[in-house]
């Protein structure tokens, strides 16, 4: 005889199907917020204002082969996390402000993650060069502190509700 351990009544099924909910949701914006930094410093400091590569302790060539990968990344995150969006969306269990949480919590995380890790730990690149870089440091781990403490509260505030 198997047993199966199932809740016991439809309210724990409930209450399960939503916390999966809630989290994929949660991974979801992550994700998004996560692939959309990365691509916007990609495209902005590496790019348009050639400020840095994503490496740049070697030739140029291998610093922009270094910011293809880096852009590739950035896509795959943004990409893989609008299918889990999509998933969501056909199941009705899309919460766009659990997700818009999970985006702001991304988004800092990653921007804090570069800031003190690639920037100060690895030294793999600076913001810019040949300027005094404390502001922008400054800046740059101050907005992502702020974006970290936006998705906190977001997703406090949905941590019990039901669909944002």
């Amino acid at each position: 005889m198997v047993v199966k351990n199932e809740p016991a009544n439809n309210e724990n099924i409930s209450t399960i199907h939503d916390s999966a909910y809630s989290n994929r949701n949660l991974w979801a914006g992550i994700l998004f917020g996560l692939g959309l930094v990365a691509f916007i410093d990609e495209a902005v400091f590496h790019q348009l204002l050639h400020w840095h590569h994503f490496y740049d302790k070697s030739t140029v060539a291998i610093g922009l082969l270094s910011d293809g990968f880096f852009h590739a990344f950035s896509w795959f995150a943004t990409v893989g996390s609008l299918f889990l969006v999509a998933d969501l969306r056909r199941r009705s269990a899309w919460w766009p402000l659990r997700w818009i949480g999970g985006l702001f919590l991304g988004a800092g995380g990653f921007q804090l993650y570069d800031g003190t890790v690639q920037h100060k730990l690895m030294g793999l690149h600076q913001i810019r060069y040949d300027v005094n870089v404390l502001p922008y440091d400054l800046v740059w781990n101050t907005a992502s502190l702020i974006m970290i403490v936006i998705g906190v509260i977001l997703l406090v505030r949905t941590r019990s509700k039901q669909k944002q």
